[in-house]
């Protein structure tokens, strides 16, 4: 027999949101979110912006003031070759990789990936 158990909003983390700084993909302004998480009654949030770290300062700074706990991340492009290579046979797939840093250590190399 299985205990029934009741999940609270506060056990719940988003960990794949996209903000304003998510060119052509993202409509959520950092303070809105940060807003509604704490409505919710929720305790964390990640953004993971594609490409992009630039909301993160804000991010964390808004999500501190309200005492939500801030989890920076990316959404990263994976290639099969470099960057630069141009064959479309086999430089069309695409893939994107969420990273989320555990701590400064994973901050600072997610700002040097980006």
């Amino acid at each position: 027999m299985s205990a029934k158990v009741k999940l609270r909003a506060e056990d719940y983390v988003h960990l794949h949101n996209h903000t304003e700084y998510s060119v052509l993909d993202g409509l959520t302004k950092i303070h809105q979110l940060i807003d509604y998480v704490n409505q919710l009654g929720m305790k964390s949030i990640a953004i993971t912006d594609h490409g992009t770290m630039s909301g993160a300062i804000e991010f964390y700074k808004t999500a501190q003031a309200q005492n939500i706990n801030p989890i920076i991340g990316i959404e990263a492009y994976v290639a099969n070759r470099k960057h630069t290579d141009k064959d479309p046979t086999k430089d069309k797939n695409r893939y994107h990789l969420i990273l989320l840093a555990m701590n400064n250590k994973g901050y600072q190399n997610l700002m040097r990936l980006s």
